[in-house]
């Protein structure tokens, strides 16, 4: 039976190419080059993203177009680009990425990663195709802390990964674009998937992008100046809608590598008007308003997966002025008005 190539999300510019199988046994990868994997075992990651956005199973035997990348998720596992050659390779990320695993999250070290043997890279002109702003009519743009338009940018933050900030990002959308306002929605940092966007632009954003689009297979142990650029880049993007509002999520928690930069940075935090913190459990959602304290950063509110549960919400607001808000007050058109006038700085 011939073997069809599955192309996978991150993969999806990716044009005319040749396979150099030479390759595999001498050249180092980096961030976002582009390989031709064969399947050897499926354990963990049983499916793929591909270019149709659809999640397609995958079976041994099978040929991937994939690109190497880093990845850090606490509830999951921490892989990186391999320094060397390997014999095998996992895949990282059901987006389309591929690394080697460091460790995993325990719950998934019985079922093992998702093992790939490289069979060679996509080269075009002789060189390894990279993703990084391919198909793209424009190279990065330079980091200038320039917001287009009037636009206000509103950043969704979190305790850590699955506390909530997707969710209140999506429900804020929807609010917003019920008071009559344009929204758009950036999630910065992360790993190549399309959920996020998806279900944020499905909650009312009139516009969803990420990192992805221009090539990021993730964004895990990439300098601040290479985010800063890939920042302006994505908020250039939201121009042609003139939004009234962006609303920029940056994956995982506040002791994240790229997170803790991004808010250490005060290029960066020039551009971001307002801050919503989202969390997973009481305790969390204080503890995170006191390191944004500290680093001189005043939410407007507090929301997250912790707000399901009234008593919770009982706990955080006995021991903060910032003010709890359920998923039922941000999607209200009213709630514009309680943020319009809140200042970041304390």
């Amino acid at each position: 039976m011939e073997k069809r190539m599955k192309v996978s999300i991150i993969c999806s510019k990716v044009g005319n190419y040749t396979i150099n199988r030479n390759l595999s046994l001498s050249h180092k990868p980096v961030s976002g080059d582009v390989g031709i994997f064969e399947v050897i075992e499926v354990n963990k990651h049983s499916r793929i993203q591909l270019a149709d956005e659809v999640n397609h199973g995958i079976h041994p035997g099978d040929r991937l177009l994939m690109a190497f990348g880093n990845r850090y998720a606490t509830s999951q596992l921490k892989g990186l680009v391999p320094e060397s050659t390997l014999e095998e390779y996992h895949v990282l990320g059901q987006g389309g990425v591929v690394g080697e695993i460091k460790y995993m999250h325990t719950r998934y070290e019985l079922r093992g990663p998702t093992r790939l043997r490289l069979i060679g890279y996509a080269c075009k002109d002789h060189q390894v195709i990279n993703t990084h702003y391919l198909g793209q009519k424009f190279q990065q743009k330079r980091f200038e802390a320039r917001v287009p338009g009037q636009a206000k940018v509103i950043l969704s933050l979190g305790g850590s990964m699955d506390s909530g900030k997707t969710t209140t990002a999506g429900y804020l959308c929807r609010g917003i674009r019920a008071s009559n306002k344009k929204v758009a929605y950036i999630k910065l940092t992360g790993t190549v998937y399309n959920k996020d966007k998806k279900f944020v632009y499905d909650c009312g954003a009139h516009q969803a992008i990420d990192f992805a689009r221009f090539g990021f297979p993730s964004t895990y142990m990439y300098k601040l100046e290479d985010l800063l650029h890939l920042y302006q880049s994505l908020l250039d993007h939201t121009t042609d809608l003139n939004p009234d509002y962006i609303v920029v999520e940056i994956a995982d928690g506040l002791l994240q590598r790229e997170t803790n930069m991004l808010l250490e940075s005060a290029d960066f935090m020039s551009t971001v008007d307002k801050v919503i913190y989202s969390d997973g459990n009481s305790t969390g959602a204080l503890f995170g308003i006191q390191q944004l304290l500290e680093k001189r950063i005043v939410p407007f509110a507090i929301c997250g997966a912790f707000t399901a549960s009234p008593m919770l919400v009982e706990e955080v607001q006995a021991f903060t002025e910032i003010p709890v808000v359920t998923l039922k007050h941000l999607e209200l058109p009213a709630f514009v008005d309680h943020f319009q006038t809140h200042s970041i700085a304390s």
